[in-house]
This record gives C-alpha cells, sequence and structure tokens, in this order.
C-alpha cells in the first residue's frame, strides 16, 4: 500500500509518499506561498531536490501540483495517481477524539466545531482534506489527530480548577498536542531497549520550535506540558509557554490592549524571541552565542533548560518514577548542550546522567547514558508522517470508520 501523508497549513502543504510494505520513503516535500507570490514546490526524489516555481491560488492547485510531481516521468516516484491508495492527513486538534479515523461527514464537522480550541491549525487542516479529496475524490482519506493520544489521560491531569459551567460549556480542559510524536517515540523507545511498552516508564521530550513534554506510563500518555491550546508549557521559539494568567488581564489593562493583542503577543512575540530581546527565533542562533557566553543567549538558554527540566521531575513524580528520558525534535535531536545540561546539572538526583562524549551526535537514535546511570537517557529522531501512514494503512486495511470519543 503506498500512502500519502499529507500536512497542511494556512499558506504551505508537506507531503511525504510511503510506501507501506517496506515502510519506504519514496518521496517528500514542501509547497510554499499558496495564494502568495512567489510559490514555489520543493520537490525531493531520493537526495535530488527538485524546485518547480508555479504561481499556485489555492490548497486544491497546491496538490494538483503535488500530484503532478509525483507521477512526473523525470522527477516522479510513481507512473500513475491510481498508485496512491489512501491518504493520511496531519489535524491538531481534535477535541475529544481518540483515535484516527477514516474522514467522513462527522470527522469534517468534528474539526470544524474544534477550530475556536486551535484557530490557527485546523482551519487549513480542513482546508486541506477537502482539497485533497476533492483532486483524490475515489481514495480513503484518513485523519490522524495530534490530540488523540492524550486522551488517556487521567482526571486530576487533564482538568483545571476552573467553575465547572466553564469547562463544559466551552470543553476546556487540558488536551496536549504532539500527540503523533510522542506516540511514535514510546514505540521507538520500547524497540530500542528491547522492552515491553507495557513494562516502561518514558518521558518523552519533543523539543523544537514548538515543544512539549510527555509522560508515557506503560505506553499511555498519563501527563503532557501543552493544555487547552499548544501555548502552555515550556518555552517556545515565540511562545511563552506557562505564565501567571492575571499577566493577560494586567496587560489588557495598562496597556489597552485586546484579548487579540495579548494572545498574538503570547504566540508570536514571547519566548526565546522574547528572552533574547527580539533578535533570535533560531535556537542554533541561541545556542552558538551561549555556547561562546554571549550573556543574553547564556541566560536565555539557561532559563529554557530550567523549565525543561522541571517538567521531566514532574513526570518522574507523576509516575511514581522514570525509566528512561528521551529527546527528539528539531532541538533535541540536535542539541547536545541542551542535552547536557538538562540532564546532568539537574537529573542527578533520579540516576540520570549524559557520558559526554556518547552525547556529541546529532539526528541519529543513541543511548547517550553515563555508564553509571539507572535511568536510561536516549537521543531518537521523531516520524510523525510514519506515525500517520501506518494509522492510514491500519484503518483502511481493517475498514475502521467509527468515532471513537472519550
Amino acid at each position: 500500500m503506498k500512502v500519502l501523508v499529507i500536512n497542511c497549513g494556512s499558506s504551505s502543504i508537506k507531503y511525504q509518499l510511503l510506501d507501506m510494505e517496506n515502510e519506504e520513503l519514496l518521496s517528500k516535500g514542501l509547497l510554499e506561498k499558496i495564494g502568495i507570490n512567489g510559490s514555489n514546490l520543493q520537490h525531493k526524489k531520493g537526495s535530488k531536490k527538485h524546485v518547480i516555481e508555479k504561481e499556485i491560488k489555492n490548497h486544491v492547485e497546491g496538490l494538483k501540483l503535488i500530484i503532478n510531481a509525483l507521477v512526473d516521468k523525470e522527477i516522479g516516484v510513481v507512473s500513475d495517481i491510481n498508485e496512491i491508495d489512501a491518504v493520511g492527513h496531519r489535524v491538531v486538534h481534535g477535541g475529544k477524539i481518540a483515535s484516527s479515523l477514516r474522514v467522513t461527514d462527522e470527522v469534517l464537522k468534528a474539526v470544524q466545531d474544534n477550530t475556536f480550541l486551535a484557530p490557527l491549525h485546523n482551519p487549513p487542516n480542513l482546508q486541506g482534506i477537502k482539497a485533497a479529496k476533492e483532486v483524490l475524490p475515489d481514495i480513503p482519506h484518513i485523519a490522524v489527530f495530534d490530540t488523540a493520544y492524550h486522551q488517556t489521560m487521567p482526571v486530576e491531569a487533564y482538568t483545571y480548577a476552573i467553575p465547572k459551567e466553564f469547562r463544559d460549556k466551552y470543553s476546556i480542559r487540558r488536551y496536549g498536542f504532539h500527540g503523533t510524536s510522542h506516540r511514535y517515540i514510546g514505540k521507538a523507545t520500547s524497540d530500542f531497549l528491547k522492552k515491553p511498552i507495557d513494562e516502561l516508564k518514558i518521558i518523552s521530550c519533543h523539543i523544537g520550535n514548538g515543544a512539549s513534554i510527555c509522560a508515557i506510563d506503560g505506553g499511555k500518555s498519563v501527563d503532557t506540558s501543552m493544555g487547552l491550546t499548544p501555548l502552555e508549557g515550556l518555552i517556545m521559539g515565540t511562545r511563552s509557554g506557562d505564565i501567571d494568567p492575571a499577566i493577560v488581564p494586567f496587560l489588557q489593562e495598562e496597556e489597552g490592549l485586546s484579548p487579540e493583542e495579548v494572545s498574538n503577543i503570547l504566540n508570536k512575540k514571547s519566548g526565546m524571541y522574547a528572552l533574547t530581546n527580539n533578535k533570535f527565533l533560531d535556537m542554533r542562533d541561541v545556542e552558538n552565542r551561549a555556547l561562546v557566553n554571549e550573556p543574553l543567549c547564556k541566560t536565555a538558554h539557561s532559563i529554557y533548560e530550567y523549565r525543561i527540566a522541571k517538567y521531566i521531575g514532574a513526570y518522574a513524580a507523576a509516575m511514581n518514577g522514570v525509566d528512561v528520558i528521551v529527546f527528539t525534535a528539531g532541538v533535541g535531536e540536535n542539541s547536545p548542550l541542551l542535552r547536557r545540561n538538562v540532564i546532568n546539572k539537574y537529573m542527578g538526583y533520579l540516576g540520570a546522567g549524559v557520558d559526554l562524549e556518547k552525547n556529541e551526535c546529532r539526528g541519529v537514535s543513541r543511548d547517550i547514558s553515563a555508564d553509571d546511570a539507572s535511568v536510561r537517557v536516549l537521543v531518537i529522531p521523531t516520524n510523525e508522517e510514519l506515525m500517520i501512514a501506518r494509522d492510514t494503512e491500519e484503518i483502511v486495511k481493517n475498514n475502521l470508520e467509527e468515532l471513537h470519543l472519550s
């Protein structure tokens, strides 16, 4: 079975085509600037990248361009569109949906209904599904939700202490995100250690421009750092992470700001960007300057590390222990400095330690634990697209269509 995995943003489409017989990546690419001047498709076949510059007005036109590239005689990887058996779609917020699902009218309505919980993500996800169904109408389409994995959290982990009338009326609770990545890491950790996942307590650290930590006990998510929205939790590239909620009305009153303006500040003008005085968004820039003791970046990086360490400690307590801590995603996979400082500065009491020589790695699966460590520390690259493709294959093969709500 060949599965096309699609991740739609408001002006972009990321995609991968995988052959699930051997889970081989056939092609991947990125279409940028949909509806904007300068739109282009960066299409990869093997190690070769092909750039196609063409004005694309909408997602339907964009998906047609992607399909044409996939079947092109020179840069394509399939001879005919009919070789694509199914499409898997990333959807950020599924509310209380607890599994990946075949796309039906009911599922589309659920995605639409949860737009108020993820206004930046669900609308383009929904637009992408509709466009893909128009371009590829005769094959199954599967929605894979970032939030679904976290539906196993217990009530004490997902409940906010605000009046029940508001919790019920607006579905306010912790949902969590990056669920597809955390689920992949749980299985990959079990495979790496050659231990059954139901015997492991794992803390999965998905650290990228967006970042979250998940406590995985016996293969199930029991807590995670993002909440109702992806704003809660760790410090991120431009997101504040945890703050005193009283800061919001304070800024509104003192600065005369609207709710939308405060939300924009917390989502797009905070985080590492704010800690470096609006200079740096990319953690590589911050890290390079921290390594040469540039004061502003060194302090910002220390604050970043500290917040990660606090969550790891909290989740070790939540699970009454931890067997393995895993770093993944762009920063987690590629920053020896971050891993070393988080573990060796803060996690000694848990029995965790990083071997400095083993830790000098990027983008590979490796055990970086100190020889005498009782808690293992791993680096494992995430693969959300493969997880989406696996769910898509399973649902199509088993003809699963029912809507699972917790």
